[in-house]
């Protein structure tokens, strides 16, 4: 029996673990889950490490924003924490994934239908958007169908995404002529951004002083004629722009909650 290996990534912890303890009822399906976006780049650097990757992630579309609410206590299937210096978002973490690991099939999990945050994702490389309240059948139904390269979508949303896929369209040539309008370093910075990185954590990578990566920050958000980070990582979505590949800057730390 070839067996499916399943990483569950929410910072919801009984949500995360309910459902890694229903899939790993199934028997061809191996699953872990993790915490947070760090949290689930050590798991899939460790699998790599020991040879035993991952097929598919599923991703919470609102990762980041409740990281604070982990709880302990015993869990029945371990959730690895994250480092909440390193915060990532479900669709940054979802485009580190394919720009570093394309293999790896991504599914993002959703509270509610939203067109817009659906196109973005399947933008930065997700296989399927899926609410949380599906059926567990439903769910590995898309599980498995990622696996044949088939792209997951609720009927209710296919028209809403198509609309916002065009539209993104319209806007990618003068996005990507804002882009060229920076300096190699300012785009590695701004790809910096879109993998997620925070200010302390981006002059670690590039071997600046945070003083001197907020001066590139600000030069980035003023060339692209934005107000904030996020704005500027959803125009460089548009633009064509990755993330850097966070999966190999992974440092194992261990960190099983208790």
């Amino acid at each position: 029996m070839v067996r499916i290996r399943v990483l569950v990534v929410d910072d919801h912890r009984i949500f995360a673990e309910s459902l890694a303890a229903a899939l790993a009822a199934e028997p061809d399906v191996d699953v872990s889950a993790a915490g947070s976006g760090p949290a689930a780049l050590r798991c899939l650097e460790r699998a790599i490490s020991e040879g035993r990757r991952y097929d598919v992630l599923l991703v919470d579309a609102d990762l980041g924003s409740t990281a604070s609410a982990l709880q302990s206590g015993r869990a029945a299937v371990s959730v690895q924490e994250g480092n909440a210096d390193g915060l990532v978002d479900g669709i940054s973490l979802v485009a580190g994934v394919r720009s570093g690991q394309p293999s790896v099939r991504t599914v993002v999990l959703a509270e509610k239908d939203d067109p817009r945050r659906a196109a973005l994702a399947l933008q930065a490389g997700a296989s399927g958007w899926v609410a949380k309240d599906c059926s567990l059948s439903r769910l590995l139904t898309v599980i498995r169908g990622v696996l044949r390269d088939e792209t997951h979508l609720p009927p209710a949303l296919l028209t809403g995404v198509l609309r916002e896929l065009t539209a993104a369209r319209k806007h990618r040539t003068e996005s990507e002529r804002l882009v060229e309008s920076l300096t190699p370093r300012e785009r590695e910075v701004l790809r910096c951004m879109v993998a997620g990185l925070g200010r302390k954590a981006v002059a670690e990578r590039l071997f600046l002083s945070p003083h001197t990566v907020r001066t590139h920050m600000q030069n980035v958000l003023g060339k692209l004629g934005v107000h904030s980070t996020l704005a500027a990582v959803a125009l460089a979505r548009r633009a064509g722009v990755g993330p850097v590949d966070l999966a190999g800057d992974v440092v194992e730390r261990g960190g099983q909650l208790a």
